[in-house]
């Protein structure tokens, strides 16, 4: 309750002269009594000019707030003006404790009183001298301190062994006198002998010179350390691959297991992390010319090394890279002409092909320790008369014999067969403008890019400088099957698609990459890049994914299961005026190299978004393998032709 004073109320006569009312002078309510003794008041005559009356006003207990306020206004979003507020809180707590008691027959006493009977617990005495403990607080050492938070546990120490089996020991014992030493000494100068009359046939003549003049007892040094050289080559070759590995572990982890997480946030997007870059020191002026990894050991590649340039011939080299050892190549092999195509054999995984610019075809053997090739196309045996721009490995013949395939500028496409010791080689079909076999040199055409189908062992394609593309055949050869208007330049790259029997692309330098289905004459799918496109391959694990390299410096990535009209990722990836030439995909693992002409080859990583493959929905179940893409592959071609049905 609330006690309620009213102040002395003040009356001028001159508002009851007026006729004005107390309450329209702002005088407060008063009782009924008092309002007629006003009226008395006014009926009087009036002797002064004002007159103060003096009136004290009961004290009156209620339960209103005198300090609530009274002239509340709230709005109304209903009828849009702002009203008084008349319910007013006049509720003001003056003290207030929270207790422990519970009432006996509540739903919370009666849970406390079944929980400590099932537990057992019940309040015991505490004595006193524990509670003086607690009360105790606990003095800090002020010369041995250090805050909580930054006090961190010691992982307490382990003691790890070892065992591994002694390596096996031999007792050995010799007696050593003059006559044993110098019987040694001339049986290792005899061997020595003889080693140097088996290299005389192959040594050069400069060489030659400079061993007739040393002395036959620097001579027997020389040759000893080169020996010594030979005998622990391998063993410093695993050093230098395990010192690169430690100097590049965070690039070896990145490899393994980075998995870029951003992919999650780009729509679809991916972006390529670069890895290795692989680079020969004496090869700095050449061009990479073509890549191809090896399908047995798949941290291997070639890379061939050549110029594009007419004026700028000046040999080549055959390199093989690890990725295990990004320092140094695994094997070289210098050429005297430059090299612009190769083939690693898919089966024999030691037999590269080869194909060089002045036309010869070659094949070299990893086996061998020479750096000659071990087969060598002369003019005596069918060589190209213009490069060689093209080379394949085909099955084995019905005797067993290794064959591979080659296209050159002459409009020849030769097959060509290991016999012993010497290549055999023999004509597929000569190209023509004219598109029917001609001996004609002014309507020959010029080939530039070859490839076999993937099933169908005796059909292949073949791209030419006219822009045209020609389907052919091993076993029909007077004419082409097919011929396609496929580019304004010449064709760079054609490839069959790995799963889908009926698809090839095409690049070519006028900016555009063409997806085509080799029943049709016309393509399924043109893609502009806005630059001269170097080379395009397919994705080894989808039927949808390909990627091409143009000579502004970037990667491009598609997916036409996710974009039917433009790639999922375009990135730079090499510095400026720099030309990338090549791309290749890995059989297995998600990174793809590029090179440039440079004589450099950069690793790149794909990010998730760059391989990915297709989710099945609830309830159906997707076909797996290779028929799951040919299926994705075959629903694009339906959309296609849809719209022609129509």
């Amino acid at each position: 309750m609330f006690i309620e004073k009213s102040p002395s109320i003040l009356i001028d006569l001159q508002l009851f002269s007026k006729g004005e009312f107390p309450e329209q002078s702002g005088v407060p309510n008063t009782s009924h009594a008092i309002q007629i003794f006003i009226c008395e008041i006014k009926s009087m005559p009036c002797i002064f000019s004002s007159l103060i009356i003096i009136m004290n006003v009961k004290t009156v207990l209620n339960a209103n707030n005198p300090h609530a306020p009274k002239n509340l206004v709230r709005y109304s979003f209903k009828e849009r003006v702002y009203k008084p507020v008349t319910a007013v809180d006049h509720l003001a707590v003056h003290f207030a404790l929270e207790g422990n008691l519970l009432h006996k027959e509540s739903d919370e006493a009666r849970r406390l009183t079944i929980f400590h009977e099932e537990t057992g617990d019940e309040d015991k005495p505490r004595s006193a001298s524990s509670k003086r403990r607690k009360r105790e607080a606990k003095i800090t050492n002020q010369f041995n301190f250090s805050e909580r938070a930054g006090q961190t546990r010691n992982n307490p120490s382990r003691e790890r062994s070892c065992q591994t089996e002694p390596p096996p020991r031999i007792t050995f014992s010799d007696s050593a006198n003059q006559w044993e030493i110098y019987d040694a000494y001339l049986e290792k100068l005899q061997t020595q002998d003889s080693i140097e009359k088996k290299k005389k046939s192959t040594v050069e003549k400069k060489e030659d010179f400079d061993v007739k003049k040393k002395s036959p007892q620097n001579f027997a040094v020389f040759l000893l350390q080169s020996e010594d050289v030979t005998q622990v080559a391998e063993v410093a070759k695993i050093i230098e691959r395990i010192v690169i590995q430690n100097t590049m572990d965070d690039i070896a982890q990145d490899f393994k297991y980075f998995e870029d997480a951003s992919d999650e946030f780009r729509d679809q997007e991916g972006t390529l992390l670069p890895l290795w870059t692989f680079q020969y020191e004496k090869a700095r002026h050449l061009s990479v010319t073509a890549l191809c990894w090896n399908n047995k050991y798949q941290d291997l590649f070639a890379v061939g090394l050549g110029s594009y340039d007419f004026g700028k011939q000046a040999g080549g080299m055959l390199l093989f890279f690890s990725l295990k050892n990004s320092a140094f190549p695994e094997h070289i092999y210098p050429t005297a002409s430059g090299i612009l195509c190769l083939d690693i054999h898919p089966q024999l995984s030691y037999l590269v092909a080869v194909g060089f610019y002045d036309g010869c075809v070659a094949v070299y053997n990893l086996k061998e320790q020479t750096r000659d090739p071990v087969y060598k196309s002369t003019a005596s045996t069918g060589k190209h008369t213009d490069p060689v721009w093209q080379v394949r490995w085909q099955n084995d013949d019905m005797d067993n014999n290794h064959m591979f395939c080659s296209v050159s500028s002459d409009g020849r496409v030769v097959t060509w067969t290991l016999v012993k010791n010497e290549l055999m080689s023999s004509d597929i079909i000569r190209l023509s403008v004219k598109g029917c076999i001609s001996l004609c040199l002014l309507c020959a055409a010029h080939g530039t890019s070859l490839d076999f189908h993937k099933q169908i062992d005796y059909l292949f394609l073949v791209g030419t400088e006219e822009g045209k593309i020609y389907k052919c055949s091993k076993t029909y050869s007077s004419q082409f099957l097919e011929t396609y208007d496929a580019h304004r330049m010449p064709v760079d790259t054609v490839k069959w698609n790995h799963f889908h029997p009926r698809i090839f692309i095409s690049c070519s330098s006028d900016w555009n990459v063409k997806i085509w289905d080799h029943t049709i004459k016309t393509p399924m799918f043109t893609f502009d890049l806005g630059s001269p496109v170097g080379d395009v391959c397919w994705a080894p694990y989808s039927s949808t994914i390909f990627a091409a390299v143009t000579i502004d410096r970037k990667v491009h990535v598609f997916d036409l299961s996710i974009n039917k009209f433009e790639g999922i990722c375009h990135q730079i990836v090499v510095a400026k005026k720099i030309r990338l030439t090549h791309i290749e995909f890995n059989p297995i693992h998600p990174i793809i190299i590029v090179g440039d002409d440079r004589a450099t080859v950069t690793s790149l990583k794909l990010s998730p978004n760059l391989r990915k493959k297709p989710k099945s929905k609830k309830g159906q179940e997707l076909p797996k393998g290779s028929e799951a893409e040919v299926l994705k592959m075959d629903r694009l071609l339906a959309l296609l032709r849809e719209p022609e049905l129509d």
